[in-house]
């Protein structure tokens, strides 16, 4: 994968007075999803070319008359739920990489012993590696209700230590929470320090991420889109607190979850990818870990990153080497290095209850919007 080499990174150029009529139809696409309720709020950042071409806040909290419904605005955060793998995990781990402290190919019991030694005796647990961990190739499962019996940060890890596997490593791609929970303790210890601090000084400052936060503060809470009326587990509405619940049990910074972030600062991060990583990686480490993995057999894997398959929510126009996320919430972040632009969409289409899936009509339909957009112009 080729990608621009400078010294520094240049600043993303803020160029998106004309967003209003060059993205009508792409606006028109989420709009018409809020008035069908497929989600109240959404927040979009795009960047092409190294200019920031549509910043666009739309809809309200949640679905109530507008009179007692805060309008999303620009700098309203969101819960990213999964983007927290590709935006904090990932690159964590790809920084660790770089240092050599992380050996792609190190055995998981090496850094967490507990991984082999608690729970069952399986010896198929010896061959999981970090690689498998990172390609979702760890034959751990994709997702268990830990929160469940575990109520404590230490009993939830436990459990995931422990997990039975579903699958023998490497064997198959299975996107798990549950593999990347183990990952994120594993850098913890390889870092020598929390996931949250380490993010903090390694990524969200110096790429100038001030809204990019684990655990907002009390006082910002009122002012973040609620994502649940969670009448099961926690019984109460969730409004500027991890959706989910395992990483709620894990405190709220977990690496699977637990992220808040805007469509800006998302930007800003996608913006020093497309410039080779600068200034937080090197070419070579991103190429490396956003490159669509050769096993197993018909994975869309990258390490951290996926890649678009047929048919993909990125849409039909991304390039090939392309990368991006999902979020459960209703986020998502697609870059793509040949067209040099970053998509960031971010919504609460889990309010109230997790049920309406139509997010998944309206990604790719949204991002072909905004590639025709660009390409019209």
């Amino acid at each position: 994968m080729d990608f621009p080499m400078t010294s520094t990174l240049p600043a993303l150029t803020r160029a998106f007075d004309d967003q209003n009529k060059r993205f009508a139809s792409s606006f028109s696409v989420l709009e018409e999803a809020i008035r069908a309720r497929a989600f109240p709020a959404a927040s979009v950042g795009v960047t092409h070319k190294g200019n920031l071409v549509a910043l666009k806040a739309l809809g309200g909290f949640t679905y109530e008359a507008e009179s007692a419904n805060p309008e999303i605005t620009p700098a309203t955060l969101f819960d990213l739920a999964s983007l927290t793998k590709v935006v904090a995990t990932t690159p964590v781990a790809m920084l660790l990489y770089e240092r050599g402290r992380l050996d792609l190919d190190m055995s998981l019991a090496a850094i967490v012993p507990e991984f082999t030694t608690d729970g069952e005796k399986d010896p198929r647990r010896r061959h999981v590696t970090l690689r498998m961990l990172l390609a979702h190739s760890s034959g751990l499962p994709a997702y268990e209700k830990l929160f469940l019996k575990a109520r404590t940060r230490d009993e939830l890890l436990h459990a995931a230590f422990t997990m039975p596997l579903t699958a023998d490593p490497g064997s198959r791609a299975e996107y798990s929470d549950i593999g990347f929970i183990v990952l994120g303790i594993a850098s913890e210890r390889l870092a020598g320090e929390p996931l949250d601090r380490f993010c903090q000084r390694e990524i969200f400052s110096p790429l100038a991420m001030t809204n990019t936060i684990f655990n907002p503060p009390v006082d910002l809470r009122p002012h973040i889109p609620p994502t649940q009326d969670d009448r099961t587990f926690r019984h109460r509405i969730i409004q500027g607190e991890v959706q989910d619940e395992n990483a709620s049990v894990l405190g709220g910074v977990a690496p699977h979850a637990g992220l808040f972030s805007t469509a800006e600062d998302i930007a800003k991060f996608a913006h020093a990818m497309l410039h080779a990583g600068n200034p937080i990686l090197r070419p070579e480490t991103l190429a490396l870990f956003t490159r669509r993995q050769s096993t197993p057999a018909n994975t869309s894997r990258a390490l951290g990153w996926d890649t678009p398959s047929q048919p993909s929510q990125s849409g039909k126009y991304l390039s090939p080497i392309s990368f991006g996320h999902l979020g459960y919430t209703g986020t998502s972040l697609w870059i793509d290095p040949v067209r040099q632009l970053s998509i960031t969409l971010l919504t609460n289409r889990t309010w109230p209850d997790c049920s309406n899936q139509a997010i998944k009509q309206i990604r790719p339909k949204f991002h072909d919007a905004i590639v025709e957009a660009l390409s019209d112009g």
